[in-house]
């Protein structure tokens, strides 16, 4: 039986990406297809000479004509008990104007060019294949790598990881991550910031990174929260979760921040997490 993967989403919310990738693991993958077309396509799949059994599609609302009729084609598909996972991306109303603003390409659905108005209705006219998706990723502080990690983990069969790390360091005069599923906030740590000779280094410099661990706050919180987030994982995993957004702040986002994420990631580093220093470079 034919293992289906449906991608779905917001316009400029990844969906290439994704499928490009799920591609490059040997997907057969087909961009916008007809929801109506789609029994017709995975019966073509199951009867070819080579039977096809892995397939990824996209539906999104470029497809006008049939797109209504999409949820009730995959709820039939789940009923006759074909393997259906599905992704939903989506991303924040900022995040997709800033990405249509640097391709100058027009929404599909804002004829007048009102590119806010046109994601507004494209979210209420993707509610119902939102909720039947099982993966919904937030791609407002993902690059394409990281997009990519995420779905070749969760797809490759042949990779036993179940979860995809991702810890970011941030400063809190910046705001806060959008897509952080939990927050820890490390301003109760002696800040180097006001130590001579340090405030201009960050926290991947050695003298920086010596006097936040020489501190006993500092080692006794880095092993609080890995000890929480060891327990936190597979429980995230028997759920499901494809990934998980850690965000580690301070001040600034410059010094103490960016050592406890390293230190963390280091923890579980068998689990290759992601890491990134957001506001490393900001004053």
């Amino acid at each position: 039986m034919t293992n289906l993967v449906i991608i779905s989403g917001l316009s400029g919310s990844g969906k290439s990406t994704a499928v490009h990738m799920l591609e490059d693991m040997d997907y057969y993958c087909v961009d916008n297809i007809p929801p109506t077309l789609l029994p017709t396509f995975i019966e073509l799949c199951e009867n070819t000479e080579k039977e096809i059994t892995k397939v990824a599609l996209v539906i999104d609302i470029r497809e006008r004509v049939s797109f209504d009729s999409a949820p009730e084609i995959i709820k039939e598909f789940k009923k006759k008990g074909y393997p259906v996972d599905m992704i939903f991306l989506e991303s924040s109303d900022a995040t997709l104007i800033k990405r249509y603003k640097e391709t100058r390409r027009k929404h599909p659905l804002s004829d007048d060019g009102n590119i806010l108005e046109g994601i507004s209705k494209e979210r209420k006219m993707l509610v119902e294949l939102k909720e039947l998706s099982n993966y919904t990723i937030d791609t407002s502080e993902l690059n394409v790598h990281q997009l990519s990690e995420i779905i070749k983990n969760k797809f490759n069969k042949a990779n036993s990881q179940n979860i995809l790390l991702n810890i970011i360091s941030f400063g809190f005069k910046h705001g806060i991550p959008n897509d952080a599923d939990m927050i820890f906030d490390v301003r109760f740590l002696p800040n180097p910031h006001f130590v001579e000779g340090l405030k201009n280094l960050n926290g991947t410099d050695e003298e920086v990174l010596d006097y936040i661990m020489n501190k006993e706050q500092s080692i006794e919180f880095i092993e609080k929260i890995t000890e929480f987030l060891e327990y936190l994982i597979p429980n995230y995993e028997k759920e499901g979760k494809s990934y998980l957004t850690i965000a580690i702040g301070c001040t600034g986002g410059k010094h103490r921040s960016v050592a406890i994420t390293d230190k963390v990631a280091e923890h579980f580093n068998d689990l290759s997490p992601l890491t990134r220093h957001r506001d490393i470079s900001k004053n």
